[in-house]
């Protein structure tokens, strides 16, 4: 239990709720509830990649509006939200890009809506939050996963990965190339994948994840070293570390050495007998696995292997 503000809230997540698949002819809903659209070629590719695949689309029109740094005021990405979630002919809901914003948006979102009305959600960077508050207060399992400006950028096998899990025929394991063990074991957990600064910043919040025995998937982008080290440490420090079962480093992106951030990780956890991985295919980069949040998984090091029992 945690108290915020005088309030007990629990970190236990509601049993999983699992949306149903799409067939194509569906309808994805696009959403920009974080920062604006600065590449209108990005946009444009992954609505055509869309529309190849077989799957109709749905936006407002004002989807490309800016409001600073904001795909527009708190309460026009709210409304664009709940209007999608509402609208029964859209069986998805996919996030244009990342950025900032999602935060100020859950004091707002109707979990009620969410719960009774399951759909796929996708998205990762700043939509950690989304996933996490979503998955953490209604049970529904979100996927960490390209958006739509990423899609025309991301490698084959991530876009193999995402028409897969759109269309209800998920991967049974992951074992990929480049996969670094750095140190070996096996473990099984609810997955929690998710941007490294996103997910920090909801620790004392009642939107936190329940890290008790999560295999943690971590991502960054544009971060100099020491808030790498800053960031990994805060999660020690506030005693998250102490309750996972396995942790999972994936890219790191403009962010010093990446053997520098396998390291701290190591030292962090030298005192815990659990599995550590690195340069796992998530985050900004090109390759981004899709990755169910929520959904139990079993991490096998021996093989390299992720694999959703």
């Amino acid at each position: 239990m945690n108290k915020l503000n005088n309030t007990i809230y629990p970190l236990t997540a509601p049993k999983p709720i699992f949306a149903a698949p799409l067939k194509k002819g569906d309808t994805v809903g696009i959403i920009a509830p974080a920062g604006p659209v600065r590449n209108e070629s990005d946009f444009s590719a992954g609505l055509k990649i869309l529309h190849e695949l077989g799957f109709k689309t749905r936006y407002q029109n004002d989807i490309l509006r800016h409001h600073d740094y904001l795909a527009g005021t708190d309460q026009e990405r709210l409304a664009e939200l709940h209007e999608l979630w509402r609208d029964p002919e859209v069986k998805a809901i996919l996030a244009v890009r990342g950025g900032y914003g999602c935060l100020r948006l859950l004091p707002g979102l109707d979990f009620d809506l969410i719960r009774e009305q399951p759909k796929i959600l996708i998205g990762f960077s700043d939509l950690t939050v989304l996933l996490t508050a979503i998955r953490q207060k209604t049970g529904l399992v979100t996927f960490h996963g390209p958006m739509l400006n990423t899609l025309a950028r991301s490698d084959r096998d991530s876009q193999e990965g995402f028409f897969d899990l759109l269309t209800g025929r998920p991967r049974p394991e992951l074992k990929m190339k480049g996969l670094e063990i750095l140190k070996g074991g096996q473990a099984k957990g609810r997955l929690l994948p998710g941007n490294l600064t996103s997910l920090a910043h909801l620790i004392g919040t009642p939107f936190e994840p329940d890290w008790r025995d999560s295999i943690v998937v971590l991502e960054d982008i544009g971060e100099a070293p020491y808030r790498i080290d800053r960031l990994l440490t805060h999660l020690a420090a506030a005693g998250r570390l102490e309750q996972i079962a396995a942790l999972i480093l994936g890219d790191f992106d403009q962010c010093g050495e990446r053997e520098a951030i396998w390291q701290r990780a190591l030292e962090l956890l030298a005192h815990r007998p659990i599995p550590i991985w690195a340069n796992f295919p998530c985050g900004h980069g090109s390759r981004n696995q899709i990755l169910p949040m929520g959904a139990v998984a079993q991490l096998d090091s021996s093989a390299g292997r992720l694999v959703f029992p």
